[in-house]
């Protein structure tokens, strides 16, 4: 039987070679990206267990030391957990031992393996989230310059896919800026919930230890902590569940958009295209300009929307206290926030270079689409409506119906008042909310590594 060494829970007696691979899972591999976020946590904690006489002055000075070169060596990609290790924090533990003898196994008072990993997971989320918005900005502002620039440009409104009323290019693209905003204000109040600190809950019980948990919270730059020690630990699981809704949220207005892309690009619509080179072709239509990139995007939608149901289902029979089942749902959460940073970019590269075609509602096809325009005219003429739409109707019957001359939409949100500054100004004050996270998060973090 192999040997599996350098766990922290492990006593005098080796676990068997295959029990260890697969309870480890993919662990080793997840762990690299909490790495950084395991030694900015322990930082904290070992100023806390100095503050209550766990440490000495002189212990946390060299463990911080060492603790920050670790830090550095994360950062330049050097850092790597060593086979037989089995996880980020039993290497992070192991490496402060073998460099510091006995001082470094004390990091580990007033904590356990379950805390510590749900505030690597916490301090992961955070920063992960300030990537997201800061991406979901960016295609908001290429979504809003869109809109403004095409605002008087009509394109065809659909209900039932079948042609309906007068839209505009200055419409559509305004209206996935708004649902961007709204989708801000959702990760806004998931942010909420991920920002409290679990650190100090220990196993889910807390300890005897006289921990200071405001301390090692301020900090770490959360808001407040998870005060109830039980409630900390029925948090993991719940908080990547509610996180994940926020970002199916964003995914469901790209993956919408996207759908709306392939469709007007076809050859039945001819909406808008793209340069030869962001489209791909078929092996045997030369014809052929495929929006690819929009397909993955709405597929790759599709499995982030899909991801806050298969966390549901693996919580769903768990009582409280911690559980073996919790560790999987590393294996499909943390890979999605680079999916959805990469569907992001891509919308926003690929939006850098749309075409829209300008002559559109001149095509026969599309006169109809004026009718409730006439039906308004006649309305506003003092006929009453339900006579109007008829006489409305009559005319299209017997091939009487003409295009009115002008259309006059002056509502709030509508064709001739977008209101994209008022959709600008709610962005912005959610916006404004995550740049001063980013700000207070990255100041507590130098000041943690600050020697």
């Amino acid at each position: 039987m192999a040997e599996s060494k350098n766990k922290l829970w492990q006593k005098d007696i080796n676990v068997h070679d295959e029990i260890d691979k697969f309870t480890v899972g993919m662990d080793r591999e997840l762990d690299l990206l909490l790495a950084k976020y395991d030694v900015l946590g322990s930082l904290a904690h070992i100023k806390m267990l100095t503050s209550i006489g766990l440490l000495e002055q002189d212990e946390l000075e060299i463990l911080s030391r060492e603790l920050t070169k670790i830090h550095g060596e994360i950062e330049s990609g050097n850092f790597k957990i060593e086979e037989g290790v089995e996880d980020v924090h039993s290497q992070v533990e192991l490496m402060l031992t073998h460099k510091l003898g006995d001082v470094g196994k004390k990091i580990h008072s007033g904590r356990s393996r379950n805390d510590q990993v749900l505030l690597d997971l916490k301090l992961f989320m955070r920063a992960e989230v300030l990537q997201i918005v800061e991406l979901v900005q960016q295609l908001f502002d290429r979504l809003i310059s869109l809109s403004n620039q095409y605002k008087d440009t009509l394109l065809p409104g659909y209900t039932h896919l079948q042609v309906a009323m007068p839209s505009s290019f200055g419409l559509w693209f305004g209206a996935y800026a708004e649902s961007l905003a709204d989708d801000l204000s959702i990760l806004k109040a998931a942010f909420d919930i991920v920002n409290r600190n679990p650190l100090g809950s220990a196993a889910g019980y807390g300890s005897s230890f006289p921990l200071n948990r405001q301390m090692t919270s301020d900090l770490l730059g959360f808001e407040s902590m998870n005060y109830n020690v039980v409630y900390a630990q029925m948090g993991r699981g719940k908080a990547e569940k509610v996180l994940t809704n926020a970002m199916a949220t964003i995914a469901e207005t790209i993956g919408k958009f996207s759908m709306d892309v392939c469709l007007y690009m076809g050859q039945n619509h001819g909406f808008i295209s793209f340069p030869d080179e962001y489209t791909t072709g078929s092996s045997i239509m030369p014809h052929k300009k495929n929006p690819d990139v929009f397909e993955l995007i709405r597929a790759r939608s599709n499995k982030l929307k899909a991801l806050p149901n298969e966390i549901s289902i693996i919580t769903s029979n768990l009582p409280s206290g911690y559980h073996r089942d919790l560790q999987l749902i590393k294996e499909s959460f943390m890979p999605a926030f680079e999916n959805l940073k990469e569907c992001l970019y891509m919308t926003r590269f690929m939006l850098e270079k749309i075409k829209v075609r300008e002559d559109l509602l001149n095509e026969e096809k599309y006169k109809y689409l004026f009718s409730v325009e006439l039906v308004n005219q006649l309305v506003l003429g003092g006929i009453p409506f339900r006579d109007a739409y008829v006489e409305v109707g009559r005319r299209i019957e017997k091939g009487e119906f003409e295009i009115p001359s002008k259309l006059d939409h002056t509502h709030e949100g509508s064709l001739g008042n977008l209101c994209n500054d008022k959709i600008e100004q709610r962005f912005q004050f959610t916006f404004n909310f995550f740049e001063e996270q980013r700000i207070l998060i990255s100041d507590k973090e130098k000041l943690l590594l600050d020697l």
